[in-house]
């Protein structure tokens, strides 16, 4: 769609060329919403695409995803063997309601800041403890987890101005084995409830839930619960306002999914059969 209230398109390459933040301006990356529909409000886009930021970087201790990076680079990386979540990389990139010519498009950065309940990169980062880097409007870094970033539907910590710059994966997280369960209305249809679970050689159990909720929902265990453990800890930790509720799926549906996808993740990584 044109966006014909736009006078000026920005093109800086270093962040000391981002111009000042004025009311109308827009970050453009991957541009796969901010072309989508009408855009009244803005009268200036930044492009960020001349700041060529690598789209993915491997240390000995984090995976870097540039918020610029496209669906199809990260779905595109080869994992080392012994990062045994590495699944959860091509599942997520597969819960997007998108075509192969979007994946080439669409960013990670765009789907954590635009923070629709749904967003698999959310879900994703979020169960794998990411952490965000935002340059702040101001000058100066804050690094929030993901967790803590996505605060409601289409809500987060990001104040006018502000940029995010990269989210980093810690090696350790990728390393600890993974269960991924997603159901939707329809066959190809947005995500109605989207959980991820992890264990660690300690027997840690740690349980992430999204898209049936707001905002990701993390449930840590020390140790691994059974049954009605979890249960227990998911009703007392997803209060009913935190259910999401619109075309995709009820707030009561939605807390029955998450129930059942939890036990089934559950039973999954600890070897046992669910009821």
């Amino acid at each position: 769609m044109d966006l014909n209230t736009i006078t000026a398109v920005s093109h800086p390459q270093t962040r000391s060329e981002l111009p000042v933040w004025t009311p109308g301006d827009a970050w453009l990356a991957g541009g796969t919403w901010l072309f989508s529909e009408p855009q009244v409000h803005l009268t200036r886009l930044i492009d960020l695409t001349d700041l060529k930021w690598p789209a993915l970087a491997i240390t000995e201790s984090h995976l870097s995803i540039a918020a610029t990076c496209t669906i199809s680079q990260l779905d595109a990386l080869t994992c080392p063997a012994d990062w045994l979540a590495a699944p959860l990389i091509s599942r997520c990139c597969r819960a997007f309601i998108a075509s192969f010519k979007i994946w080439k498009t669409a960013t990670v950065g765009g789907n954590l800041c635009m923070s629709l309940p749904a967003g698999p990169m959310i879900s994703l980062t979020a169960a794998l403890d990411g952490v965000c880097t935002i340059w702040k409007a101001g000058g100066g870094e804050q690094r929030i987890p993901v967790v803590e970033f996505v605060t409601g539907n289409q809500r987060n910590r990001l104040s006018p101005g502000d940029l995010l710059r990269q989210i980093d994966i810690p090696i350790a997280a990728l390393k600890r084995r993974s269960a991924f369960r997603q159901i939707s209305l329809a066959p190809v249809g947005r995500s109605a409830a989207l959980l991820i679970g992890s264990l660690d050689g300690d027997g840690a159990l740690k349980l992430t839930v999204t898209a049936s909720t707001v905002r990701p929902i993390p449930l840590p265990f020390p140790k691994p619960p059974d049954a009605s453990a979890l249960r227990t800890t998911i009703a007392e930790a997803i209060t009913d306002d935190l259910y999401h509720t619109d075309i995709h799926g009820k707030p009561l549906w939605r807390k029955h999914m998450t129930l059942r996808l939890a036990e089934e993740i559950r039973a999954e990584l600890l070897g046992t059969t669910p009821p």
